[in-house]
C-alpha cells in the first residue's frame, strides 16, 4: 500500500504561524495549488479533509472527487485558533509550555496531541484494502490533510515519540508518501512541490 498526503496550499494563518480554524486558502495558495493541476500522482482512492482549505486544495488541483474524511481533520485547537504562537507564549507561558512537552495536555480546550496521534493512527492502519470500480486492489491513496495531520501520520509510521511531532516539517503543497500496512509502515519521503516528480 502507498499513501500520498498532499497537504492543503498556503492559507492566512500558515503565513501568519496563527493557528488554523477553518479558513480559507489564501489567494497565492490558491494559484499555487491550480499550477498543480494535472501534476497528482495516480490514485486508486482519493479522500480529504472536510476543512475548506483541504476542499477547495483538492479542486484546485483536479481531485474534485476526493472523498471528505472526518478522520483527517485538522488538530482542533480551541480556544488558540487564531492566534500566533509568539502571542501566545507572552501571555500564557505556562499553557503553551505544557502544550509543547505533554502529549496529553490540552490547555486550549481543543484536541490534545495525543488524540490527534491516536486518531492519525488509527486512519492510517485503517487505510482502504478493498477493490476498486474496475475490480482491482486499491494500491494506492491519496489524501489532501493538513499539515498537523500529516506530521502525526508520520510520527505513528516511524514509531516515534509523540514530541517528535514538533520536528517535522509540512510545507503547504507539500506531498508526504508512506509504504505498508497497518503496524509496518514506512516513510518514503517527504517533499516540496518543486521536489515532486
Amino acid at each position: 500500500m502507498r499513501v500520498v498526503l498532499l497537504c492543503h496550499a498556503a492559507t492566512s494563518a500558515i503565513r501568519t504561524a496563527a493557528f488554523a480554524g477553518d479558513e480559507p486558502l489564501d489567494e497565492r495558495g490558491l494559484r499555487q495549488a491550480a499550477e498543480l493541476a494535472g501534476r497528482m500522482p495516480r490514485a486508486d482512492q482519493v479522500v480529504r479533509a472536510p476543512s475548506l482549505r483541504c476542499r477547495q486544495t483538492a479542486t484546485a488541483v483536479g481531485l474534485d472527487s476526493a472523498a471528505p474524511d472526518a478522520r483527517l481533520a485538522g488538530c482542533d485547537f480551541g480556544a488558540w485558533r487564531g492566534r500566533t504562537l509568539d502571542e501566545l507564549v507572552a501571555t500564557t507561558p505556562d499553557a503553551v509550555t505544557a502544550w509543547l512537552t505533554e502529549p496529553a495536555a490540552c490547555p486550549h480546550g481543543g484536541e490534545s496531541l495525543s488524540a490527534l496521534l491516536e486518531r492519525a493512527g488509527r486512519w492510517l492502519d485503517s487505510v482502504p484494502s478493498g477493490h476498486t470500480e474496475r475490480g482491482q486492489p486499491v494500491r494506492t491513496v491519496l489524501a489532501v490533510a493538513d499539515p498537523t495531520v500529516i506530521r502525526a501520520a508520520v510520527v505513528h509510521a516511524i514509531d516515534a515519540r509523540p514530541r517528535s511531532i514538533w520536528r517535522i516539517d509540512v510545507t503547504p503543497l507539500s506531498q508526504t508518501v508512506l509504504t505498508g500496512s497497518a503496524g509496518r509502515w514506512s516513510l518514503r519521503s517527504i517533499g516540496s512541490p518543486a521536489e515532486q516528480p
